[in-house]
């Protein structure tokens, strides 16, 4: 039987770490959750690097006095190439003249498949590896290149890759051979990632979430609190009885 995703179209507005606006997305996204398992989708997963993974990136550069840069793949999904035979009906705003009964056949993945995020990491797993990148053993997102005195390491999170070395010339290598194949931006030195606020100095990497707090202040409607070292007593002692 032959499948038929509805999809709709989604808008978004990407803030910078200031909170100010980036940029303004829309997407075509089709309804994976009226997928069935076994009849449009098998297998599922998602590169998505672990925290202790980046937080281990963050304590090798520092340590050994490495810049980590910043790419970001735009419409990752839209690069993995499908297995199974999907169908999906023209999206609003764009029916074909006099072909509005029609069908699309997808070839490559769209935004809302179950599989899109295992199509795009096969993809740029395929290409890694004819880069020259071996795979880390205990961490799926994590790949390395090259020898101590000339190595490059990176990692993963769905569509944004973390790039740090030791030799300045292999990671523009690296970037312009992204270039080739991916449409993406060089976000340049990292500077703001999962909600991370990371400034790069040399010998040092400071990590705060300045934008993270205001928000939960704002949340709460508290920014205009007075701010203080110690916010409570710290003698205090606190029981489930206490009523605020």
């Amino acid at each position: 039987m032959k499948k038929i995703r509805l999809g709709t179209w989604v808008f978004k507005t990407k803030l910078n770490a200031d909170g100010s606006i980036n940029k303004y997305k829309a997407r075509l996204v089709v309804k994976g959750y009226a997928q069935i398992f076994g009849v449009d989708y098998f297998d599922t997963f998602a590169s998505v690097a672990r925290q202790d993974t980046i937080r281990m990136l963050l304590a090798i550069a520092t340590q050994k006095g490495w810049k980590i840069y910043q790419l970001h793949v735009k419409s990752a999904s839209l690069n993995g190439f499908l297995e199974e035979e999907i169908f999906v009906e023209q999206p609003k705003g764009f029916f074909v003249k006099g072909h509005e009964d029609k069908v699309y056949l997808l070839k490559k993945a769209l935004y809302g498949l179950k599989q899109a995020p295992r199509a795009w990491y096969n993809k740029i797993d395929e290409f890694l590896s004819k880069l020259g990148f071996v795979k880390s053993l205990s961490e799926s997102t994590l790949y390395i290149k090259g020898n101590q005195a000339n190595s490059i390491v990176i990692s993963l999170y769905v569509d944004d890759l973390l790039v740090t070395g030791s030799n300045a010339k292999l990671i523009q290598q690296f970037k312009d051979d992204m270039l080739q194949v991916f449409e993406m931006t060089d976000l340049g030195e990292m500077t703001y990632f999962l909600g991370m606020e990371v400034k790069q100095n040399d010998g040092e990497i400071f990590i705060s979430q300045r934008k993270y707090a205001k928000e939960i202040l704002k949340k709460f409607n508290m920014e205009n609190c007075k701010s203080m070292n110690t916010p409570m007593c710290q003698k205090e002692k606190l029981c489930k009885d206490d009523v605020s």
